[in-house]
């Protein structure tokens, strides 16, 4: 499956984005999708996940409250409307579908957008 994350930019703290990955190829709604980000200097890190139905999400605790993770399935897309967005939420944000394991970890993802790059400004 390929991924194309999109919606990244630049933005003042306290601000909002909302990103977008597409997905073409296989079967998108059979995915457990999630959104990762790796700020510079810095490992990749968990951000959220969502479910098939989208029913069931998860959040990291830096996070939990201020974004939010959706699909639509009729449009192979996923979204993440980020809210009051901190400095701290800079970095490369991505995509990824799940395969095996716990959520949280960037080895479970088999497949991964290019990322599209998130900066808040102070």
């Amino acid at each position: 499956v390929q991924l194309q994350a999109s919606g990244g930019g630049l933005v003042q703290a306290g601000g909002s984005l909302r990103l977008s990955c597409a997905a073409a190829g296989r079967t998108f709604r059979s995915y457990i999708m999630g959104w990762f980000r790796q700020a510079p200097g810095k490992e990749r890190e968990f951000v959220a996940l969502i479910g098939w139905s989208g029913a069931a999400t998860y959040y990291a605790d830096s996070v939990k409250d201020r974004f939010t993770i959706s699909r639509d399935n009729a449009k192979n897309t996923v979204y993440l409307q980020m809210n009051s967005l901190k400095p701290e939420d800079t970095a490369v944000y991505y995509c990824a579908t799940k395969g095996p394991g716990s959520y949280f970890n960037v080895a479970s993802y088999d497949y991964w957008g290019q990322g599209t790059l998130v900066t808040v400004s102070s």
